[in-house]
């Protein structure tokens, strides 16, 4: 590791699991304080003791966090002032995947991807830029997905809420290109998470026969694994990406380059 992220202060939702704790990892790896916020409050401070023990000393603490709330921000930020002394990366990671196409949806399971996968990103932002500006800048990754880029049957409230984070970060990045945040986003295609596995639960096909299509459709044959979209938020937070403003990295295997 080559330290990128020495002095940098981060604040992880969705932190406890899958991509979320792989950003925990990577990112303490390169010298990042790091704060773990979830609802799995168990899963959260594993991965944050873990951190303590594996990573020559890397800093990692938890906090709960309910992306769906705003006090809950508002106290996860202020816990990460608090014991790091300041605030400069954001990793709005956190999300849901609910099966449900055009009228099969229902009320509940929309509003809830859209309050977790929509909202809490918003809310995110919101929270984190005033002590990231008190910090002299900062840097925010929002986790869309591939499919906040291209269409699939069957997960319309999934598509609707990552189509609008895409968005949300490029008019975000305007708004505060010249205030010292850079604001981008990483569209995973499919990873290798435990997300995964309750979603192939859900669709009523075997694991195995889900699997197998996602890899003939996947040029690079294979599932993406977690740390492989944290190293790409790595990029994007750290002083490497100091022009990239608004960008969306895909990091899908060439899925959507065919």
């Amino acid at each position: 590791m080559t330290g990128r992220m020495e002095g940098k202060v981060v604040l992880i939702s969705g932190g406890a699991s899958g991509i979320g704790a792989a950003h925990a990892r990577v990112f303490a790896a390169e010298g990042a304080k790091v704060l773990i916020g979830d609802i799995q409050e168990a899963m959260g401070k594993e991965v944050a003791d873990g951190i303590g023990v594996t990573n020559s000393g890397g800093q990692a603490a938890f906090a709960t966090l309910d992306v769906t709330s705003e006090a809950s921000w508002a106290d996860a930020v202020r816990k990460a002032v608090s014991l790091y002394g300041k605030l400069t990366t954001l990793i709005n990671n956190a999300g849901v995947a609910i099966l449900g196409g055009l009228t099969t949806e229902t009320q509940a399971s929309w509003d809830k991807t859209i309050a977790v996968n929509q909202q809490g990103v918003w809310y995110g932002m919101r929270a984190a830029i005033p002590e990231m500006k008190k910090a002299g800048g900062g840097a925010i990754v929002n986790i869309s997905s591939v499919y906040g880029i291209i269409g699939s049957p069957d997960m319309l409230s999934y598509h609707a809420s990552k189509g609008a984070v895409r968005l949300m970060t490029k008019a975000a990045a305007l708004e505060y290109a010249t205030q010292g945040i850079r604001i981008n986003s990483v569209h995973p295609g499919i990873i290798q998470t435990p997300i995964i596995k309750t979603t192939f639960s859900s669709s009523g096909a075997p694991a195995e026969a889900v699997l197998q299509s996602i890899y003939s459709k996947t040029p690079m044959g294979r599932l993406g694994q977690p740390e492989e979209i944290a190293k790409g938020s790595l990029f994007l937070c750290s002083d490497d990406a100091s022009f990239v403003t608004g960008a969306e990295l895909v990091i899908d295997g060439g899925w959507t380059a065919q």
